[in-house]
């Protein structure tokens, strides 16, 4: 256990933030889509962290269509059309 606790560290550490789209209260969903609960919303200006990424419900957001959801905290995730993180693909490692 002790090796993972040191992945879940090195991990965070090398976390990017990305700033949610202008104007927008992003929900935060309890999984990778739009049929999952909504846990929170986050308010505008907000930036979140990337702690991996994975495909789920297609989108189409401010920042264009696409199936890529980011896991933003342990158990939730946001669209990933609503974060700047100036590309289209995946910009993280995939959730496992």
């Amino acid at each position: 256990m002790i090796m993972g606790s040191a992945s879940v560290a090195s991990a965070a550490a090398t976390v990017n933030t990305y700033s949610v789209a202008p104007g927008v209260r992003l929900n935060v969903r309890s999984g990778p889509g739009t049929n999952y609960n909504i846990t929170r919303t986050l308010p505008e200006g907000t930036k979140v962290p990337i702690f991996c990424q994975t495909p789920g419900t297609t989108v189409s957001g401010y920042y264009g269509t696409s199936n890529i959801w980011d896991n933003v905290d342990n158990g939730e995730f946001v669209s990933d059309t609503y974060v700047n993180t100036g590309s289209d693909g995946y910009v993280a490692d995939r959730c496992a």
